[in-house]
Formats: structure tokens, sequence, C-alpha cells
């Protein structure tokens, strides 16, 4: 079952309308076939013009579809012989974080990325894609192995920030996800960052400062939520598809203004909907552009993460 959005209310109906009429024809010995058929292109198109016009608000609503692709996902649908790793060696293991050795086409690479969950369990265990600083720590770790033994590293970023609550407070939220920002900066080896659902505030950016930034054609990055800049600048979160308008949070903006480097398509309506061919498109995606690091010496590779950092600052 497809879970539409308020602006897919069209798309909906007519999809509903076909169901009824095949349940209807079931048994039948009236042909409607024709009818079907003609209702089922109509959807598809009306689908289609629909994707093609988005607001930054409803590009937001996609990038946050409950149905949307993680990091597991992609793990299983384009990577291969993923071997979790886990743990901080500090504290404890974050599962908000995921991490561990893969391959993608034949490359050995560290993937790192934000795992939502996809149900109400998998979903609290994962604390919502919201890291922890030992879920930073972890990616540090992973990041300096990655270096050690000269191995490219990969980040899927789909979060809505870093964790706030008290206990992370306690345990150097701030001082993790600056470090985490560090240990990109500094790897020597290639460095690719996706943005495949919602990249929020620090705790994206400090699994993305990489060399090149990717982004699904529907994902989000912003430095906070719509509905948190329209409390502070509007008090009230009613006010969150202007501010998302205003923050040029979307894909097609962030290329134009040099934040990311590659839009990534997606399957028509979203890649909730077809979460195997966005996977694939994104692996291809990201090995493409590990081809093209690979030519760069270490040097060469933080110079080009210092320079893009620094032409965005200024």
């Amino acid at each position: 079952m497809i879970s539409y959005l308020e602006f897919e209310k069209p798309v909906a109906e007519l999809d509903q309308r076909i169901a009824e009429l095949r349940a209807a024809a079931e048994g039948d010995d009236v042909d409607i076939s024709n009818e079907l058929k003609r209702l089922e292109v109509k959807s598809a198109s009306l689908l289609e013009t629909t994707y093609e016009s988005l607001s930054p608000w409803q590009k937001t609503q996609v990038a946050r579809h409950p149905a949307r692709p993680h990091f597991r996902d992609y793990v299983e649908h384009a990577f291969d012989e993923f071997v979790p790793l886990g743990g901080d060696r500090t504290y404890g293991e974050d599962e908000a974080i995921m991490g561990g050795l893969a391959r993608l086409g034949g490359r050995k690479v560290v993937l790192i990325g934000h795992e939502k969950g996809n149900d109400t369990a998998s979903r609290i265990r994962h604390n919502f894609g919201m890291g922890k600083p030992e879920g930073y720590r972890k990616a540090i770790r992973l990041m300096e192995m990655a270096g050690r033994f000269g191995l490219p590293v990969v980040t899927l970023v789909d979060t809505s920030g870093a964790f706030p609550g008290v206990e992370a407070e306690e345990r150097g939220q701030a001082e993790a996800i600056a470090r985490s920002t560090e240990a990109c900066l500094a790897l020597p080896v290639p460095m690719v960052a996706s943005i495949v659902g919602e990249g929020g505030s620090g705790g994206a950016v400090a699994l993305a400062s990489a060399e090149r930034v990717l982004m699904f054609e529907h994902a989000v990055y912003s430095v906070i939520s719509p509905e948190g800049c329209a409390s502070i600048l509007w008090r009230t979160a009613e006010k969150a598809p202007d501010a998302a308008e205003a923050m040029k949070v979307t894909a097609q903006d962030l290329e134009r203004l040099g934040v990311i480097d590659r839009i990534v398509g997606e399957p028509v309506g979203g890649a909730h909907r077809d979460p195997v061919a966005a996977a694939k498109a994104l692996g291809e995606a990201i090995g493409e552009e590990l081809d093209m690091l690979s030519r760069n010496s270490a040097d060469e590779l933080k110079r080009m993460r210092e320079e893009r950092f620094l032409k965005i600052a200024g």
C-alpha cells in the first residue's frame, strides 16, 4: 500500500478508482481493460506532472516519507558484502549511525550512514536517525580506520539533526560533531557523501564534509528544519512552507549555490515508489565519483575539501 502525501490527493483518487474497477471486474464478463488502461496512463501522467513542479515544502514532505528507503535498503540494493562494525570504544553503540566495510561494484569502501528505521519498533531502536555522541565517535573511528587502510569513505546522510537530549549534551554532542567534521576534512582517502533524505543541521554536516556531495532529486539539506526556522522567525510552525522556500533547501537550489555537486534522479513519484531503482542509481553515481577521485593524491583531496568549504563560507 502506498502512503499518499497531501499534495498527491488527485493521484490517490485516480488510483482508488482503478482499484475499485479492478475489484468490480473480478469474475465479471464485461471487458473494462481499455478503461483501466486509460486511467492508469492518466494516473502515471498526473504523478509525473505533479513531481515536476514540487515546491520546497512538498520536497521536504517527500524526503520525510515514511516509506522512503534508508541506510539498510541502500546496503541491500546498492552495496555488497556489508560487514557492520559497532561501538565507539568509549561509551557504547549508537544504532542511529551505522557503519562498516562494504563493496560497491568491486571497490572496497568504508560505508557510514544514518538509519531511521521503517516501523515503530525499529524507529525507536535507531532513534529516528538522530545520532548521539557515541554514533559520531564511531564514525570518527571508522574514518580513521579507512585512512589507515587506504579505503574510500562513502556516507549516506538522512537525519533531521543530531539528538538534542540532555544525555547527549552530557556526553559531549557538540564536540563529537565537530570532531567528526574534522575527521572528514582530514581524510587522506576519497570521500563521497550523499544526502538521501533529510540533511539536517550539524548532524548531517558531520558526515557530509566531503570533496564530493551528491543529493537525491527530492532530498532536502539545511541548517535547521523549516518548522524550526518558522518558529524562530514567525513564532509559528505554520509558516514552514515559507521558510522552506526562503532557506533554499532543495537539491536544485543547492546545486546552483555550489553547496552540492551532483543531483541523482529518483524514480517518478519519489524513491519510496521504487527503492531498488533509487538505490541502484545512487550506487552508480557514487561509483563514478569514486573513480574520478581515485586519481587524486591525499594532499589534493584535502585541498579540494578545503577549497570547497572556504568557497561556500566566503
